[in-house]
């Protein structure tokens, strides 16, 4: 398990990082995640943001693919909106991407990425 969570944390052997075309901020903030029909949901912790998705890592994962509803709080503030897995880490989180967020939405995402140190840089 320690093994693994530094392969995840590393990046060794995950090539989407080669993918990004957007910047990640470290922005901490709790997530639920609700799979479209309501009959899962999942509690984790927000650790990596951009303003096309995040990463939540908890022990729970969904399936890569699944659509789901994304709720995440910090500082008074929550940010809703569809979502879709783009990846997985079994047992240590997930890569969420953003499905359309509305516009007030992408305005309390973007006031969280405003003051967060950048964690990758194009």
């Amino acid at each position: 398990m320690v093994e693994k969570l530094r392969t995840a944390v590393s990046g060794a052997g995950w090539s989407n990082t080669a993918k990004r075309t957007v910047e990640r901020y470290s922005v901490l903030a709790v997530a639920e995640i609700i799979e479209t029909g309501g009959t899962v949901c999942i509690v984790g912790r927000m650790t990596e943001v951009s303003r096309k998705g995040c990463y939540i890592n908890t022990p729970s994962t969904l399936s890569v693919g699944s659509i789901l509803r994304v709720i995440i709080s910090r500082e008074n503030q929550t940010f809703f909106t569809n979502g879709k897995v783009l990846y997985v880490h079994e047992g240590i989180g997930m890569g969420i991407f953003f499905v359309d967020p509305a516009e007030d939405q992408l305005q309390i995402l973007h006031s969280w990425l405003a003051d967060a140190p950048v964690t990758y840089s194009l």
